[in-house]
């Protein structure tokens, strides 16, 4: 009698989990997912056009600064933030001493994904030309992303992406970290003069 209990106590705990774990399952696929490609632009201001293939720069204290290139994708569950899903991509990169003479370069591939956080702004009907992909699926946002480079050091890349409706509190370039090194002030984009005109850009593409 006791083991008919225990037995049938045991097959009442296992329905009771395997329910709560379906659903959550059927919570988080409710919620979907957000597939998002990220990139750092080139903007020919002649045209509107935007292509990937940009650069992007950021300064340490010192007034040394990392140049990079790149571009990925990823995907993370709606609603939590910090998922680390099919997490790809990579680009080039080069430092500078504070005179703006070349001390690395090379390549770097993304590992990880630490946070991303969609965010408002974006407006399809800018006068935009996305040889990317759709202007519907155009996202403002903050991804923060683990990388290696080439040399062997790691770091962090923040990508950050804002349009002329984000809130004002958000900026547009990228900021780095390799090794013990912090270029945390990103460069925004110029004007005509600026020989920053085609670099700090960024964009991401968000499909549900």
């Amino acid at each position: 009698m006791n083991k008919t209990r225990n037995i049938r106590v045991m097959v009442s705990a296992f329905a009771l989990g395997l329910a709560a774990i379906l659903i959550f399952a059927s919570t988080l696929a409710a919620r979907g997912a957000e597939h998002v490609r990220w990139d750092i632009l080139t903007v020919e201001p002649s045209t509107s056009t935007m292509d990937a293939g940009g650069v992007a720069f950021a300064k340490a204290v010192d007034g040394s600064m990392i140049k990079m290139t790149g571009m990925g994708t990823f995907v993370a569950s709606r609603g939590r933030r910090g998922s680390n899903s099919s997490t790809h991509g990579g680009g080039t990169w080069e430092t500078f001493d504070p005179d703006g003479k070349t001390i690395g370069s090379g390549v770097y591939r993304v590992t990880g994904l630490v946070h991303w956080s969609a965010a408002p702004g974006a407006d399809p009907s800018l006068p935009f030309i996305d040889n990317i992909g759709d202007p519907e699926e155009w996202s403002a946002g903050l991804l923060v992303l683990r990388i290696e480079y080439s040399d062997g050091e790691k770091g962090t890349l923040t990508v950050n992406c804002s349009f002329p409706a984000s809130p004002p509190a958000m900026p547009e370039g990228i900021s780095a970290t390799k090794d013990f090194v912090h270029y945390f002030d990103l460069q925004t984009p110029g004007g005509p003069a600026d020989p920053f005109v085609d670099a700090n850009r960024t964009l991401f593409h968000v499909r549900q």
